[in-house]
């Protein structure tokens, strides 16, 4: 991996925030992800479950994680099973984690061979009544392909049927909404090679200049500082291109005149940061970009301050929601008239603003969270970005900061990025 080590006590205070809501007398199984093949004898990058990363910090395939807090021996309480290298191995692929490596990289002691697995875990079932299996349950979870983890979990319910089997998700949910001191520095770090990245750019961006020429400028800048490369696929959208929410193709020229939406966040040891930001390409706003872009500034602006503990996510869009009608009335995007005979299940703020406003952020970039009515909390990460799209105009605004929530208020992560108009043109004036 690029980045550095981090503190293996994360993942043990991990592990030990998630035993405290087992059961007595049970075990939990996790997972690596598989590793995918493309065609011919390819394979996709790997990228590790990030569920075994939060709880071990290993970031390799072919591992499992076993916690077992009751079992008889204090040897079997916490398990890994790797991979064993060997020269084959070490020559076409690298060396793998050795024993004492796992241990120094997760604090977890008790390390043994994956081919050992089938002859331990009938001990360690032997000894126990539940078993927490992981069910992925995300709401926008979308499962073509039957993963490791669902061919996993129906062997063990037909070698050992007569278990009682539960489910790791709901426990999930709501650790790992919460991030931790240690998670918070790791995600600093993203924020910063994301910023990093965007002052690039913002010393790149010109007339005739390629989006996908951007996207270049950031992934140099991005692994440069150890980052593996985006969290997630770049939007880089100039002129209308920015109107498509999911905008990835980036091949088109940056005309002078236009605007260009940039979707773009860095990863850092599987973490993730997820930013929006909108630059006239010339340098220079047009009176009618200003305007748009700053109703969605206000919007943002208002919507942060929203976001406390105690805040309920739904009654939170309601009111960014609310916002946002406000500022397309004032922009004659809508009348009030249209507002007055809207469809409360579709706003009329929708055509032009469609998505959601936030969403959790940490390991995954639409992470684990609350989904049930339940109040923010200080620890919780969030995404702040509202956006307004007229493709009739050939404009599509959106600005996204990722924000941290405290007992008395907020820090935003990614502040260090311009935003505010006057920024953003004095970062992009070149002198002659």
């Amino acid at each position: 991996m690029k980045y550095h080590r981090l503190n293996k006590q994360l993942f043990i205070d991990n592990r030990e925030r998630f035993k405290s809501m087992m059961e007595p007398n049970s075990l939990a199984i996790f997972h690596s992800n598989d590793i995918y093949p493309t065609s011919a004898d390819g394979t996709m990058p790997f990228k590790q479950a990030t569920d075994i990363l939060w709880l071990s910090g290993v970031d390799q395939e072919d591992s499992v994680l076993v916690i077992f807090p009751d079992a008889k021996r204090n040897e079997d309480k916490e398990l890994l099973f790797l991979t064993e290298t060997n020269d084959l191995i070490a020559v076409w692929e690298g060396e793998k984690l050795t024993k004492n490596e796992a241990f120094e990289v997760s604090g977890i002691k008790t390390v043994y061979w994956l081919s050992e697995f089938d002859t331990i875990m009938k001990s360690l079932m032997s000894q126990t009544e539940n078993v927490y299996l992981l069910t992925q349950e995300h709401l926008r979870r979308n499962t073509p392909v039957q993963t490791r983890e669902m061919r996993l979990n129906a062997e063990l319910k037909i070698i050992y049927p007569n278990h009682n089997y539960k489910r790791s998700a709901p426990f999930l949910n709501k650790l790992r909404s919460v991030k931790t001191a240690l998670e918070i520095e790791v995600m600093k770090i993203a924020a910063e090679i994301t910023a990093a990245g965007f002052k690039r750019v913002l010393k790149f961006l010109k007339p005739d200049c390629w989006e996908h020429e951007i996207e270049a400028e950031f992934i140099h800048e991005f692994v440069k500082r150890r980052s593996r490369g985006f969290a997630y696929s770049p939007i880089i959208g100039s002129g209308s291109n920015a109107c498509v929410l999911h905008y990835l193709e980036n091949n088109k020229q940056c005309i002078s005149g236009d605007l260009v939406l940039i979707d773009v966040g860095a990863e850092y040891a599987n973490y993730a940061c997820d930013v929006t930001r909108c630059f006239p390409v010339n340098g220079k706003f047009t009176d009618r970009q200003r305007e748009v872009y700053e109703s969605v500034l206000r919007v943002e602006k208002a919507s942060i301050e929203l976001l406390k503990p105690g805040t309920v996510l739904s009654e939170y869009h309601k009111r960014v929601g609310d916002l946002m009608t406000k500022e397309l009335i004032n922009l004659n995007l809508l009348s009030q008239e249209e507002v007055d005979n809207q469809n409360p299940s579709w706003p009329a703020y929708k055509k032009y603003f469609m998505h959601g406003t936030s969403h959790y952020l940490g390991l995954d970039v639409h992470d684990y969270g609350l989904w049930d009515g339940s109040p923010m909390e200080a620890g919780m990460v969030f995404t702040c970005e509202p956006g307004i799209y007229i493709p009739e105009e050939g404009i599509g605004i959106r600005i996204e900061d990722d924000i941290l929530i405290t007992s008395n208020g907020y820090i935003n992560l990614t502040k260090e990025i311009p935003k505010e108009v006057s920024e953003i043109e004095a970062a992009m004036k070149t002198v002659d």
